[in-house]
């Protein structure tokens, strides 16, 4: 079992209005926030024999899956 995590994140030259909210919020409550970008993180335990054949499993995922929109956004994927 190879557990992986899969950091998504709107790609730099899209709008993000999540992020420019939460920074919003966090400069009103008095916090010094330089910049804030909002993504999403997803951790799963693939039953693969290798690093290699569960980050190919997770590519077909997020390309094939729908787990992220390669117009607005980027990945990278983590070993835990």
């Amino acid at each position: 079992m190879i557990t992986i995590g899969i950091k998504i994140m709107p790609r730099d030259v899209i709008l993000d209005s999540q992020g420019r909210a939460i920074e919003s919020s966090m400069k009103s409550n008095g916090f010094q926030v330089q910049s804030l970008r909002a993504g999403k993180y997803i951790e799963m335990t693939l039953p693969a024999a290798s690093h290699d054949l569960a980050k190919a499993e997770v590519e077909r995922m997020l390309h094939e899956g729908g787990l992220f929109n390669p117009l607005i956004e980027k990945y990278d994927i983590y070993f835990n």
